[in-house]
């Protein structure tokens, strides 16, 4: 729903109600991942993609039907059949789309839920998509309060601590309970659709390289932060897509930040200077951040090992240094080795071999 945030929130401020179509399940080689989102206004407009093409005009109808029925449906789109243009995916995978009507009648927390997401506080929706409960019935879920209810007190208990945790990690999904909360059980099925903070981009170095660098992780949605300790080069004026721009050393301003870096932060150093690289390096290793790369040549890569090496740095946290950054692309320029680092990160988090794709076999997007 962030991809369609900005058009949903116009037409409910209009008063509007539209048809919100969501990817909460996904098998095989699914083209979108669960939580993508597709919109239908009363006036017939679409914004958002849930399948990239394949079914979108079957989505967009059945859209249309639930906001003249007032009530929200889950369909499941499958493998095409013999005719290409049948409603199918042609790429051979499954989704499931739980398609809602949404309106200040039907949706009244969604301002509160839109406020938060804009003001980048987490907060998760979860709804009923299969069991004895309602279709469709959800509850809003703060780190600190929850409103709405799922039907029972205790279930609404059940499902407020798993989408706790999952907000934490940023992850969306489907848990499942008995009607009553009892999580031996699977015959109620609850989609948690969190909104977490954009994961973090810190990168070290206000060079050219990092300018590309940022716009790029600032595409994969990042909140970047470009930091340097000499203000001649890091100013807002030269790195205009980051977030923020920070003159500070680097290691000061890692250590002073520490707090909010998670298994979602990614560092790129891009420095290569031992002075700012090796203190900087010594804290990020120890930090809890899911990606840490540094740029540089094999000989500087080998010099900055046997820095780190000295100052204390075991050989378990420096085998977690991507180092030199990025995957084997053949990059020169700056666009392209920030295009290397962004290959990299992808990688790491779906799991991808980064070989060639008509080099490889099976499904291309996993389960």
């Amino acid at each position: 729903m962030r991809d369609v945030l900005r058009e949903i929130g116009k037409w409910y401020d209009e008063g509007e109600t539209f048809g919100l179509a969501t990817v909460v399940n996904t098998f095989r080689s699914a083209p979108r991942p669960a939580g993508a989102s597709m919109a239908v206004s009363g006036e017939g407009e679409a914004v958002g993609s849930v399948s990239g093409g394949c079914v979108e005009g079957a989505v967009y109808e059945l859209a249309q039907e639930v906001m003249a029925s007032g009530s929200a449906v889950v369909q499941r789109y499958g493998v095409s059949d013999d005719d290409a243009f049948a409603v199918g995916l042609t790429c051979g995978g499954i989704l499931d789309i739980l398609v809602e009507p949404i309106g200040p009648q039907t949706f009244p927390l969604f301002a509160e839920v839109k406020a938060s997401i804009d003001r980048h506080e987490p907060v998760a929706i979860a709804t009923v998509i299969e069991g004895p409960g309602e279709v469709g019935v959800r509850r809003v879920i703060w780190p600190d309060r929850s409103e709405g209810s799922l039907g029972l007190d205790r279930l609404d208990e059940a499902v407020d601590d798993d989408t706790r945790g999952m907000l934490a990690q940023g992850t969306t999904g489907i848990r499942r309970y008995g009607r009553h909360g009892e999580r031996r059980l699977d015959e109620l099925a609850v989609f948690v659709h969190s909104f977490a903070p954009p994961p973090r981009m810190l990168v070290f170095g206000a060079i050219d390289f990092a300018a590309a660098v940022a716009r790029v992780g600032k595409f994969l949605g990042y909140h970047v932060t470009v930091c340097d300790a000499r203000p001649v080069f890091a100013t807002p004026k030269r790195f205009p897509e980051a977030d923020e721009v920070v003159v500070k050393w680097p290691h000061k301003f890692l250590t002073e930040s520490e707090g909010d870096v998670d298994e979602r932060t990614v560092i790129c150093v891009l420095t290569h200077d031992p002075k700012f690289d090796v203190p900087l390096l010594e804290v990020a290793l120890r930090t809890r951040a899911g990606y840490v790369g540094a740029m540089g040549s094999r000989r500087t890569h080998e010099d900055r090992l046997e820095r780190l090496r000295e100052v204390g740095v075991t050989e378990k946290e420096i085998a977690r240094l991507r180092s030199p950054i990025g995957l084997d692309l053949g990059a020169r320029t700056p666009e392209e080795t920030a295009v290397s680092i962004a290959a990299e990160l992808i990688q790491l988090r779906w799991g991808g071999t980064g070989q060639a794709l008509t080099d490889t076999g099976g499904r291309i997007h996993g389960t």
